[in-house]
Formats: C-alpha cells, sequence, structure tokens
C-alpha cells in the first residue's frame, strides 16, 4: 500500500513538472521579444467585458503594456475583441466597422494626433476624431493609453466603451446607438463625449501647409490653418537669424509643415509642440542673402492663413528693371520657341484606291512619291534631331485631301510639303516644278492642279465635302494662305534650285495654283512635282530606288537652305 501510494505520489510531481516546464516554453515561444531587443514595459492583458444585449455577452483579454503609471492598450487586440475588422498598412492601421449597414473605415497612424473615419455612405460627412497624444508604435504594434483608446472607440463606434482604473477591468456596450454626429467638425466645433454626457467645444486650429513664396526684397511664408482664429505672436530675428512664431491652441503634423530651403532668405522652418496645445515655429533666416529690415505677420481672415513678410534692404528700382528685363526675356524665350521650326509635315499624294499617274511602263506615281517622302523624312531626322516629322500617310493608304492639311494642323505643323509626279498629254515634257497655292497664271498650271484635285472622286460623300469649289474659293483660301505667301514662295524657290536637273522646257519659276491639298495647312506650304512619269526617260529615273533618294535630297537641300534663312530671320526680328 505504501508503495502504492509514492509511486501515485512521484508521478504527480513527474506530470507537474512537465506541465511547468511546457508553461514555461510556451511562454518564451508567445514572448513579444524581437531579435536583439528588450521590451521596455512587461507584456500583459487587460480584461474586456462586452455586452451585447439579450443578456449574452462575452469577456476577452486585450493585449496590453503596464508599469506603475500607464496601461498601454494595443489597438489591434482590442479591435479584434469587438469583432471589428482590421489591414496594417505601412504608416499604421485601417479598421472596419460593420455594426450597422453601412459601415464605416477608421484610419490610425502612428505619431498622428488625428484620426480619419470614413463612412461607406458617400452622403455622410466624414470625421475626424483628435487625440490628446499620438499613437505610440512599439515592436509593429500601434498602443495608446487606456484611457485614450476607450475614448477613441467610443466616439468612432458611437458606443459606451469605459475603462475602470479601480477593477482594472474595460466594459464595452455594444448595444444601443448613440446619438447625433460625434466626431464631426462643422461650425467650428467638434462634438465630443465624456463619461455619458456629450459636449461641445471649440475644435482646435491645425496648421496644415507652410509656403515659401521668393521676392526680391525677401519672402512671404504662408501658414495654411484649420479652425477658428488664435492667439499669434511673434519673435524678431535674433543675432543668428532666428525668428520665432508662436501660435496658441494649436498643432500639426511636423513631418508634413517641417521645411528647408536650399536658396533665398528663409533657410528652413522647423515646427515644435508645447504641452496644453501650444505650437511654436523656428523660422531660421539666411543673413547672408540679404540684411533683414524688418519682419512681419498678419492673419488673411478670408482664406484662414497667417503670413510672415521678411524683407530685406534692397535697391526697389533694381529690383524693377531687373524684373521688367527678365519679363522681357521670358516674352521672347516664348517667341522664339513659337516661331522655331520644329515640325515639318511631308505629304505623299495619292496612295490606296488612287494610284496617281501611271507611266508607260507601269510606273506608280503612289508609290515613287512614299519612297521619295519617307527618304526625306529620314534624311531630316537624321541631321535635325530636334526637328518632328509627321506623315500624313506612311503606307500605301488613301488619304483624303481635306483630312491632309487637317493633320498637319492638328500636329502643329510648320512646313508642309506634299510630294507628287507629274504627267501630261506630251510625252517630250520634263523637269520639277513647285507649287503654292493661287489663282492659276496659265492653262499649263491649271491643267496639273486639276489633275491632281480629280483625286476628289475617290472620297466618300466628295460632292458634298467639297461642294461649291469655285474660283472665288479658291480666292478666299488664297486670302486666308496670304499671311504665309511670302515664306511658301521662299520654301519653295528654295526647293526648287537643288531638285531641278536639267534645263527643260518648263519654266523655273515657282508656279502657283488651286491645289486643294494646299487648302487647309494654316503654315507655309508647298506641292513639289518632281518629274513626268509621262516621259519615258523620266520614268526609268524616277523608278530607280537611287535616284528617289537623290530627289529626296535634294528637296531637304531647298529646305535646309528655307530653314537656316528662316530662323536667322526671325530671331533678329524677335531679338530686335
Amino acid at each position: 500500500m505504501y508503495s502504492i501510494i509514492m509511486h501515485h505520489f512521484l508521478f504527480r510531481i513527474r506530470f507537474s513538472l512537465a506541465g511547468l516546464t511546457l508553461l514555461t516554453l510556451l511562454m518564451l515561444y508567445c514572448s513579444p521579444l524581437s531579435a536583439g531587443t528588450s521590451v521596455q514595459q512587461p507584456q500583459s492583458t487587460v480584461p474586456l467585458v462586452v455586452t451585447m444585449g439579450n443578456e449574452y455577452g462575452y469577456t476577452v483579454r486585450v493585449l496590453a503594456l503596464k508599469n506603475d503609471n500607464s496601461v498601454m492598450i494595443d489597438i489591434e487586440s482590442m479591435a479584434r475583441a469587438l469583432r471589428l475588422g482590421f489591414r496594417k498598412n505601412q504608416d499604421g492601421l485601417e479598421l472596419n466597422e460593420s455594426l450597422v449597414i453601412p459601415g464605416s473605415l477608421c484610419t490610425i497612424a502612428s505619431s498622428n494626433n488625428f484620426v480619419r473615419v470614413d463612412s461607406r455612405n458617400p452622403e455622410q460627412p466624414r470625421r475626424v476624431i483628435q487625440l490628446q497624444s499620438p499613437p505610440v508604435l512599439k515592436q509593429s504594434k500601434i498602443y495608446l493609453p487606456v484611457i485614450q483608446a476607450c475614448r477613441l472607440f467610443t466616439l468612432w463606434l458611437q458606443r459606451d466603451i469605459v475603462y475602470n482604473s479601480v477593477t482594472g477591468r474595460i466594459s464595452a456596450s455594444m448595444t444601443a446607438k448613440r446619438t447625433g454626429k460625434i466626431g464631426v467638425i462643422r461650425n467650428g466645433e467638434q462634438r465630443i463625449v465624456a463619461g455619458n454626457s456629450t459636449q461641445a467645444v471649440p475644435a482646435k486650429t491645425v496648421i496644415t501647409g507652410v509656403e515659401v513664396e521668393k521676392r526680391a526684397n525677401g519672402a512671404i511664408i504662408s501658414f495654411f490653418a484649420s479652425g477658428p482664429r488664435v492667439q499669434a505672436s511673434l519673435l524678431k530675428p535674433n543675432a543668428e537669424g532666428f525668428a520665432f512664431f508662436s501660435l496658441e491652441k494649436a498643432s500639426c503634423d511636423s513631418n508634413a509643415v517641417s521645411k528647408s530651403y536650399n536658396s533665398g532668405i528663409v533657410k528652413a522652418i522647423t515646427p515644435k509642440q508645447f504641452a496644453g496645445a501650444g505650437l511654436q515655429f523656428t523660422v531660421a533666416l539666411d543673413k547672408r542673402a540679404g540684411v533683414i529690415s524688418s519682419v512681419d505677420f498678419q492673419r488673411d481672415k478670408k482664406h484662414n492663413t497667417y503670413l510672415l513678410y521678411v524683407r530685406t534692404n534692397a535697391d526697389v528700382e533694381d529690383i524693377f528693371r531687373k524684373e521688367k528685363e527678365q519679363q522681357i526675356a521670358d516674352v521672347l524665350s516664348r517667341d522664339v520657341e513659337k516661331w522655331k521650326l520644329n515640325t515639318i509635315v511631308l505629304d505623299a499624294g495619292h496612295g490606296g484606291k488612287d494610284p496617281g499617274a501611271i507611266g508607260g511602263k507601269g510606273t506608280r506615281e503612289k508609290d515613287v512619291v512614299l519612297n521619295i517622302v519617307h527618304d526625306l523624312g529620314t534624311f531630316i531626322e537624321q541631321k535635325w534631331p530636334d526637328v518632328r516629322v509627321i506623315y500624313t500617310r506612311k503606307d500605301d493608304t488613301f488619304i483624303p485631301l481635306h483630312e491632309r492639311g487637317k493633320i498637319a494642323n492638328r500636329n502643329g505643323g510648320k512646313l508642309f510639303i506634299s510630294v507628287h509626279c507629274n504627267a501630261s498629254p506630251n510625252h517630250s515634257a520634263r523637269g520639277s516644278e513647285v507649287y503654292i497655292l493661287g489663282a492659276h497664271k496659265n492653262k499649263a498650271a491649271l491643267d496639273v492642279a486639276m489633275f491632281e484635285n480629280s483625286v476628289i472622286r475617290n472620297e466618300v460623300d466628295y460632292q458634298q465635302e467639297y461642294q461649291g469649289f469655285t474660283e472665288e474659293h479658291l480666292i478666299m483660301s488664297s486670302m486666308a494662305q496670304n499671311s504665309f505667301a511670302k515664306q511658301s514662295t521662299t520654301l519653295a524657290q528654295d526647293i526648287l534650285k537643288p531638285v531641278y536637273r536639267q534645263p527643260t522646257n518648263n519654266s523655273r519659276a515657282v508656279r502657283q495654283a488651286g491645289f486643294m491639298v494646299l487648302w487647309t495647312p494654316s503654315m507655309p506650304s508647298a506641292l513639289v512635282e518632281v518629274g513626268y512619269l509621262s516621259n519615258s526617260t523620266e520614268e526609268q529615273i524616277l523608278q530607280d530606288r537611287q535616284e528617289q533618294a537623290k530627289i529626296a535630297y535634294g528637296i531637304f537641300q531647298g529646305v535646309e537652305v528655307y530653314r537656316k534663312n528662316y530662323e536667322t530671320s526671325t530671331m533678329a526680328a524677335v531679338s530686335y
């Protein structure tokens, strides 16, 4: 009997030791210690007693950090105990409440005194809850003093959540919802809850942003505020150049309003929050930027902004003169950019269902001019990387005549060059010709224009699109192009010289005719007829790929001369 009792006694001791060892291991495993760090406050828990109504409720222990003077509650643990959703983000926590429809979100950020509450109902206003002290981030968890934590959840959920310091318990009544819009900032007041009563207190002023506007004789510092007007004071700069601007009963997000500058009279602006809601900005001034004559402040009531005026001794007349010079320089710079020849539009005639002129050997105009335009664009892009090339067509596509000019206008073209091949019943006709828009001066010019314009019959609804194309319309179009007539003529002359290859029976003068493709472009424009496909000798030349490249380079040389003369004269005129 004695041996049985001793055996049972020893078994209980071994079981108790094993349980104690397991409990010790579990406590070590669950300890919140981070690697290489120690906990400054012991991890503990606080009972949270939740009443749900209908005699139903439960008790959960929430994580806390305790010392002799305070109790800090883990917000995530408290949210979980109240059966609320939560999600961590870079700045803190986003709590999710669905006790009622449609519910709301509560956003808490570490080191930020303000908590944002957003209803899922877009018609309800956003609420802002101001904490007495910002949340503290410890071991990847956000903590608040237990009184503040209860107040926060009370204001957000509009339920009574109270901490009893005698019993060390938190009581949460999740039954009836409080009435009124608690925490809504409106008309300069914020509704808060104290115990079982609701009272109105003035909303505190918050400095939401700081901006420095540099001036020739100093700077203007703007402190943007929300909330009612508060008492402000300014201490003038000391010997080291530090001025102090103070606001009573105000606060700010220090990270958002701290500023530093590399140049100018203002070097830095640094906020400091004092106990009792006092806020002071230290304004560091660079005395090397000028002798500071005065620093004053005033409040812009309309925009709720506090303004600091920092003035330096300066020659006002010299400042005005320099500002005027800068204004003139800015205008000239804009004019130079405006008139800079930086976009050239290249138009390969015909295309798609419109082959254009066809030579005796079957050479099609649309193929020849597309190759020449591609080569011309390549020369421009290689020689002038700063010039943009726009093509009305890059492949065998049919583009209506009226649309080609619109493409040029939409892309801000500064030159429009349309490339074509010629044809004539007189098979001996040959040579290059360059046209600008205008009334025809002879039958030959009219014939060329009529041939090129005949392409409109390939367009859908061409009768409506070109309804009433008469001599009067040509005159009106020519008048619209009048401001570019001289430049278009110069462009045509410059192109004609290098493109012209050998003496022909055609005049080398620039010609004008009513080409529809030249109607629309609002820029200097020219149409180049590079040769006659109806002439067997020229057809052989025009179908040769190397000859096409030579023709393209000839056109480029003409544009090069035009650009050089144009920009030289334009820059001289603008500078003058």
